[in-house]
């Protein structure tokens, strides 16, 4: 059993380790570190930086969580700790 929880916490902290720099890189990378070369292209006629560090980084941290939901269920299923 302990193998067995070892790996589903291994499992856990990886995926959120990825989401985090996702996260990370979304928020503070391209709204606020890259933002003057983002600038350079536009989307729906504002700065890509700007569109970023107003709009953009929200929509990508709806999709993490709906992301985050779908494979924890994966990881849930994966070693049997899932709810019916």
């Amino acid at each position: 059993m302990d193998e067995k929880a070892s790996g589903y916490w291994s499992a856990t902290i990886g995926l959120l380790t990825k989401i985090l720099i996702v996260w990370f890189l979304v928020s503070f990378g391209a709204g606020i570190l890259f933002a003057d070369a983002l600038n350079g292209i536009h989307l729906g006629g504002y700065p890509l930086g700007f569109w970023f560090a107003h709009q953009g980084a929200i929509y990508i941290f709806i999709a993490l969580i709906f992301f985050y939901a779908k494979k924890m269920g994966d990881i849930d299923q994966k070693f049997d700790v899932h709810e019916d």
